[in-house]
């Protein structure tokens, strides 16, 4: 007996679920983050469309599309909009990990489809880690290492990173270092010498612990890529398989699939470039620069942290720290913004994020430093 094709019915419903709940967490985002949600959503939206044509095949009456996420869906987004998606991200990732093999054994899925559900955990996955995300999620990806979009681009040398997060970091701190000083009320010239003392502390500091730390990440990523090499050696038959399903996965049909990951595989060299970058997501030429992060990271902690010294260089008393206060806070709104942008979180929320706490720590510091200064003299 032919299998009963209500059983579309069930598949429309989740594929439509799950393009409404990419959707709706791609609302409040910005950058990367929301192309790539909106792209699953288009991916389940064609998907959806599939089961459509079948069920018309077969004469069934085809639902309207939702309007409304289910309860649970609906909570998700109500978490992703309050704390931001970072914390609903590993959830997506299990129920996409769990859906993943929702049509291995149906005949009428085309190998593209069980292929794109397979690497929806992937890209949720690579989401979660602040990993790039790569060109798998849709037919119309060029084919080719490298051969991503810009929003796909990251600078795995850390640099980019450890100048943004650096210019806040020295910010922050130099200015509740320095507020605290003034809330103490000792001479101009005392607080000037805090601030610089601060400012060199912070800088150092910061450049020695971005240097381990990327350090660390290449010597990682350069282990990962070594044991890609050991398994190209080992096993190259299931390298190549696997090569060849990435290559499918992006729509490729299955016979130019196999030629060309077959092709790849011929020349190790090659075939280890091209399994980093398409299974490991990892650029071997570009592993991350430990000296360049600690320098990025010392000027830009040292640009941020040179705001609130600055008014006490060029003047003195209640004028300096209304300086102070001034360009802190404008300093305060213009870094998060820029990291609101770069994380696709949103300007606005950043910027009165990265306000909030900024005069937070100062106002503590400066009440702080006031009870101090009040209890000595």
């Amino acid at each position: 007996m032919a299998a009963d094709p209500r059983r579309f019915l069930r598949y429309l419903e989740e594929e439509r679920k799950a393009a409404l709940l990419y959707r709706s967490l791609a609302t409040d985002l910005e950058g990367d983050r929301r192309e790539a949600l909106l792209e699953l959503a288009d991916i389940e939206d064609r998907h959806a469309q599939h089961w459509v044509d079948k069920l018309v095949e077969a004469g069934i009456d085809i639902p309207p599309p939702p309007t409304e996420m289910h309860a649970d869906d609906a909570a998700l987004v109500a978490r992703a909009n309050a704390m931001g998606v970072d914390v609903v991200l590993e959830q997506l990732e299990a129920a996409e990990s769990a859906g993943a093999s929702i049509y291995d054994s149906e005949p009428e899925a085309p190998d593209s489809m069980v292929a794109e559900e397979a690497w929806h955990a992937e890209a949720i996955q690579r989401m979660r880690m602040d990993q790039p995300i790569l060109p798998i999620l849709g037919a119309n990806r060029a084919l080719g290492p490298g051969n991503t979009e810009d929003w796909h681009r990251s600078d795995n040398s850390g640099s980019a990173r450890a100048a943004v997060f650096g210019i806040s970091d020295g910010l922050v701190s130099n200015t509740a270092l320095v507020m605290g000083f003034a809330g103490a009320n000792p001479a101009s010239s005392t607080i000037l010498f805090a601030g610089l003392a601060g400012l060199l502390a912070g800088a150092f500091s910061m450049a020695a612990g971005e240097y381990v730390s990327v350090a660390s990440q290449r010597d990682l990523y350069r282990r990962e890529i070594e044991r890609e090499a050991m398994e190209i050696a080992s096993k190259p038959e299931e390298e190549q398989k696997e090569l060849e399903l990435i290559y499918r996965a992006k729509g490729v049909p299955r016979d130019i699939a196999e030629a060309t990951a077959a092709s790849i595989m011929k020349d190790p060299k090659k075939a280890l470039d091209t399994l980093a970058r398409e299974e490991l997501g990892l650029n071997p030429d570009e592993l991350g620069a430990p000296a360049k992060a600690a320098i990025s990271s010392f000027v830009a902690f040292t640009v941020g942290a040179f705001v609130p010294v600055l008014p006490y260089l060029i003047t003195s008393g209640t004028v300096a720290l209304w300086l102070t206060i001034i360009l802190s806070t404008t300093s305060l709104l213009i870094v998060g913004g820029i990291v609101g942008k770069l994380s696709g979180r949103g300007v606005t929320f950043t910027a009165l994020r990265q306000l909030m706490w900024g005069a937070g720590a100062a106002a503590v510091t400066f009440i702080v430093g006031s009870l101090i200064g009040t209890s000595i003299s």
